[in-house]
């Protein structure tokens, strides 16, 4: 593996270990535990599709007339990605994004899916991102983990794109809670199959050569470039340390003055 690759995971890994640590985990038991991770979560599943197609229309060609543009590997590897995100299959082998089997689960499961719709519903009336948080009301935490994503994407520089995508959002939530679903489920809990459905996809999809493909994809971008290596370095720090406060945001009161004082 690239040394530049190696040097950045090393210096990402303590953020890395805090979020597979974080105590958020153990305190999600209960369908509604689910349901206010959901209300929140959302928006992280929501804002992922953005980040995604912002490397798509930087990485690959989207414009009239077309040309081949960067690596084909990357294309390829980017194209499958946005195919398998926009255009999965759901639990009953209907077509939907992820995005959308995940309001589906919502819905299963009882969660609030109201600000999630008032976001899409004013952007798609021409309200921008930061009016449409503004007026949402959703936690602060969650506010700031989207406004730090579209910072990212308007900047239009690929290195710092793909680097939250490589490394601020890899999805951890699978290993965590689907366990804890299937013995949810084996108790009777048959409105958490679609959530759980939507986990067991999710690591079907991301297994085999994604990882390895992003990891490529940093190293095509940056190349030799040392101002983007730490740039993009920088920048897996700061989503790490978003997602760490998101989670810290979904933690419960009474649970966080337990955890502080063992």
């Amino acid at each position: 593996m690239n040394a530049r690759i190696l040097t950045l995971q090393a210096e990402i890994n303590e953020l890395r270990q805090q979020l597979v640590e974080h105590p958020l985990y153990a305190q999600i038991q209960t369908v509604e535990d689910f349901q206010s991770f959901m209300g929140q979560h959302i928006f992280a599943v929501w804002d992922f599709m953005s980040l995604l197609k912002a490397l798509q229309r930087g990485l690959t060609c989207v414009e009239l007339p077309w040309s081949p543009k960067g690596s084909p590997e990357t294309r390829r590897f980017i194209n499958e990605i946005v195919l398998g995100e926009e255009s999965d299959t759901d639990a009953d082998g209907k077509v939907a994004s992820h995005f959308e089997m995940y309001l589906e689960a919502m819905h299963q499961i009882g969660a609030n899916t109201l600000p999630i719709h008032q976001l899409t519903e004013w952007i798609s009336y021409g309200k921008s991102v930061e009016e449409a948080l503004y007026q949402l009301d959703i936690n602060e935490e969650t506010k700031d983990f989207v406004r730090f994503t579209f910072s990212v994407i308007e900047t239009e520089e690929m290195h710092k794109i793909a680097s939250v995508f490589t490394f601020g959002r890899e999805d951890l939530i699978p290993d965590m809670f689907i366990e804890i679903l299937r013995e949810m489920k084996t108790q009777g809990q048959e409105n958490i199959s679609k959530l759980l459905y939507y986990l067991e996809r999710h690591i079907e999809i991301d297994g085999g050569d994604h990882g390895p493909i992003s990891l490529r994809m940093i190293e095509e971008i940056c190349g030799d470039d040392d101002e983007k290596w730490l740039e993009a370095t920088a920048c897996a720090k700061t989503a790490l340390e978003m997602r760490i406060k998101l989670w810290n945001g979904l933690m419960t009161p009474s649970y966080s003055n337990t955890s502080s004082e063992d």
